[in-house]
């Protein structure tokens, strides 16, 4: 096990797959349609995974991974 990955549930681990799928920064909505869970609780780990680095907001309201989100899926 990678052990970026020990710290993270199985939703952020999903929401990470997702986003390192997108073509660029993504919304919750889209987000949540590629990694099977509903938007709302995608916005609330986001959240947690921006505070932790996993992911950054390049323009207001959309997503994009990290390098460290990357090597937490990898």
């Amino acid at each position: 096990m990678n052990s970026l990955t020990m710290g993270l549930t199985d939703e952020q681990k999903a929401i990470l797959r997702a986003l390192s799928l997108m073509k660029g920064p993504a919304g919750c909505k889209e987000i949540g349609e590629k990694a099977g869970i509903p938007w709302r609780t995608v916005m609330a780990r986001l959240r947690g995974l921006k505070a932790e680095g996993y992911v950054e907001t390049p323009v207001e309201g959309k997503y994009s991974i990290t390098d460290k989100g990357r090597k937490a899926i990898s």
